[in-house]
């Protein structure tokens, strides 16, 4: 009997190639160093110990820490679900007045995030805000840290996380078969019983992937607890940072990360079971643009009217007040009074007349867009083996690119410093801690899960009879790939690299630990900024960066979502 032999064609070594990729990309950037990390802390002279249970048992701060984040994470969930959802109704589904302005005043979360968004709400309603000087002068006892612990950890976040909802459920919205409800209609249907039967369940998938997003944001949160948390009110990650920095004190750090490790195996689990369940996965394939609803009550259209342009307000107010305030000097940002004879364009003038102001505005713009375009075809190419595997293999594939959502940005940066400051033989015996490489490394891992779970979904939605049709009529598998199924999601990747490069635009947690000292990025530098008390306009100068990353942001996404949209609407 003849042997069959084995060739070697070009789709044969494509596979190959892609396989040995990713093998070397997971273990080098995302298994080795976080195995590194734990490895040394749990192993102390050459034996393994189990001391660190017993200091986190006993460390009240830690234990504290603990609770808040499990009493954050679902509360956000809910909160951010429920402010998400009702933004997307009222700008795609009902027929709100002055809709458009009020979709801009909700999407400035996508511009303005971080560190900056936080402070930008202090600004407002810390002890020395806006709002709170208001206040006090009304209501003589009105108390001054009213802003601070739990409730205004949530509120902020609240409105900080309803960015992938401004998106991705939005495009969901957007593939709603309105013959769908107009079918509902003619049956006698309330508009009540339509939005929760017919409307809601199609955006199931995009629903469940943002409120994964949202709870794993709670567990992790950092900015909102270290700013406006106070000291009753930290969570697991300002823990870990300070942890982090003490020797003594790294175990501690590495178990509360494993803790967040742990939780975010267990809903990506429970997600990753419902999606493959396929229940949900189906989206209308007739796609009638969908008209928007008039509330037929009278009450009702007013109270929505009410509460959109409240939650509008809220959104807005931080945003404007940062902008008029980067025009004046630091003693009217301190003071908190504006007067004609305090605006000057001297703060905007002094940043881009000297290179060291606007050079890290290049090398963040820079490694943002590499990161971005390199997170963008790695994960595009995965999911296009996710979509075509259902063995084992993929499944391995998948958990092991969402590994950077089981620890903390500050142990990964750890891990990846500590782990590449010796020569490795799967880097080819180079050094990459101090380099300019290493941070690029960095910002990319970061961004793989996102990417991932929301790409995904996009991948899910497409119809099957599209690519059968291409095979049939002989087309090779890349081929139809590039010519009928990523033209349909290519909105997504595109929105999706907007996000990735707005959010690393302005990174710190990463970028402190991985900047080359030569090419300082924006994060590190608004810090440094706002760390130094020697110079009196540097309150100033921080307000004056916010405003410019909020100018490129919005230009990114003009250019990259805005437009997309308006060439979508020109093919209809």
């Amino acid at each position: 009997m003849k042997e069959k032999k084995f060739s070697f064609t070009p789709q044969t070594l494509w596979n190959i190639a892609i396989f040995v990729f990713f093998a070397w990309f997971i273990f080098a950037f995302l298994v080795f160093p976080n195995l590194n990390t734990i490895v040394s802390v749990f192993y102390q002279n050459g034996h393994f110990t189990t001391e660190v249970f017993d200091k986190l048992i006993h460390s009240t701060k830690a234990m504290r820490s603990l609770r808040n984040s499990l009493i954050l994470a679902p509360s956000l969930s809910i909160t951010v679900g429920f402010v998400g959802i009702s933004i997307v109704l009222i700008t795609e589904y009902f027929d709100i007045k002055g809709a458009n302005i009020l979709r801009l005043g909700y999407m400035t979360t996508l511009i303005y995030s971080g560190i900056i968004l936080v402070s930008g709400y202090k600004f407002v309603y810390g002890k020395t805000g806006i709002l709170t000087n208001l206040f006090a002068k009304i209501f003589p006892n009105f108390p001054i840290n009213w802003f601070e612990g739990y409730w205004a950890v949530l509120f902020v976040m609240t409105f900080a996380c309803t960015s992938n909802h401004m998106l991705f459920l939005r495009n969901a919205m957007r593939s709603v078969d309105f013959q769908t409800v107009e079918a509902a209609q003619n049956m006698g249907a309330s508009q009540f019983r339509i939005l929760t039967k017919v409307v809601l369940p199609t955006l199931t998938p995009s629903l469940m992937a943002v409120t994964i997003l949202t709870f794993i944001t709670g567990l992790s949160a950092t900015s909102a607890p270290l700013l406006v948390g106070g000291q009753n009110f930290q969570t697991i990650t300002p823990m870990i940072l300070t942890f982090a920095n003490n020797v003594s004190s790294r175990p501690l750090a590495a178990l509360l990360a494993l803790f967040l490790g742990a939780a975010t195996i267990i809903l990506l689990t429970i997600m990753i079971q419902i999606e493959k369940r396929g229940h949900y996965m189906s989206v209308s394939k007739v796609k009638t643009t969908i008209v928007k609803q008039k509330i037929r009550n009278p009450i009702l259209n007013v109270l929505a009217h009410v509460y959109a342009y409240f939650l509008f307000l809220i959104y807005i107010t931080p945003v404007a007040l940062v902008i008029l305030f980067s025009f004046t000097d630091a003693a009217t940002i301190a003071s908190k009074k504006l007067t004609l004879s305090s605006f000057t364009l001297k703060n905007y003038i002094s940043i881009f007349q000297k290179a060291t102001s606007y050079k890290p505005f290049l090398v963040s713009i820079a490694y943002s867009a590499i990161a971005s375009f390199c997170v963008a075809v790695i994960v595009l190419v995965a999911c296009r083996i996710l979509q075509k595997r259902k063995d084992h293999l993929a499944g391995a594939l998948e958990y092991g690119l969402l590994i950077p959502w089981l620890l903390p940005t500050t142990l990964m940066a750890l891990g990846l410093i500590t782990t590449y400051n010796s020569p490795r033989p799967w880097m080819f015996n180079q050094i990459l801690t101090g380099t300019s490489v290493i941070m690029l490394i960095g910002y990319i891992v970061i961004k793989i899960p996102f990417t991932l779970r929301m790409t995904k979904a996009a991948f899910f939605s497409l119809d099957d009879s599209l690519e059968d049709a291409a095979r049939n009529m002989g087309a090779k598998p890349l081929y139809t790939f590039l010519r009928v199924q990523l033209p349909i999601i290519m909105p997504t990747v595109l929105a999706i690299f907007a996000l990735n490069f707005n959010g690393l635009l302005g990174d710190y947690d990463m970028s402190v630990f991985m900047y080359h000292p030569l090419r300082q990025p924006l994060g590190v530098y608004i810090k440094s900024l706002s760390e130094s008390e020697s110079n009196a306009d540097n309150a100033a100068l921080t307000f004056v960066y916010a405003v410019l990353m909020m100018v490129i942001s919005t230009l990114v996404m003009y250019l990259v979502y805005g437009r997309g949209n308006k060439l979508d609407e020109s093919k209809k």
